[in-house]
């Protein structure tokens, strides 16, 4: 029998990408950013979410994609990553579609330029629509976790 679960479709890059629900705290508008010394290129730096440091990834830098202004559509997912909360800066953020573990396949070696060890699988939906689902413990590895959660402390 095939599972059924929840994903948040966000787009990067003209894109569309999925989060499971389930690892998904909250979706925010773009807030300002405070910068860190001394992290990799792709962590922005923290935000302050309702009194909780929240550090920030840009993930078109993280998967090597070009640099894009943000823009009013602009969104930071914020997810949870092993006991941390983490915000990803996405193009958009955009719907909740329910997916059967039957329409996901493996993802390819590389997808849109992305190596497949960020992608937890590839899910056909709708009429000819093709969603690339992220394997969060692979985006946030587990040394860049430590490193973030010294500033998340």
């Amino acid at each position: 029998m095939a599972e059924e679960f929840k994903v948040i479709v966000f787009t990067l890059a003209h894109e569309e990408y999925g989060i499971e629900v389930d690892k998904v705290r909250t979706i925010e508008r773009m807030a300002p950013i405070t910068r860190v010394p001394k992290t990799p290129a792709f962590v922005k730096g923290v935000i302050n979410l309702r009194g909780i440091v929240v550090p920030v990834i840009d993930l078109r830098s993280r998967f090597g994609l070009a640099e894009a202004e943000a823009t009013e559509n602009s969104r930071i997912i914020i997810v949870a990553a092993n006991e941390l909360e983490v915000g990803f800066i996405v193009d958009s953020a955009n719907d909740v579609i329910d997916l059967t573990s039957d329409a996901v396949e493996n993802p390819p070696e590389v997808v849109g330029g992305i190596k497949a060890k960020y992608l937890s699988g590839v899910a056909k939906f709708g009429e000819d629509r093709l969603l690339i689902l992220l394997n969060l413990s692979e985006v946030l590895n587990r040394s860049e976790i430590i490193q973030l959660e010294q500033f998340g402390a």
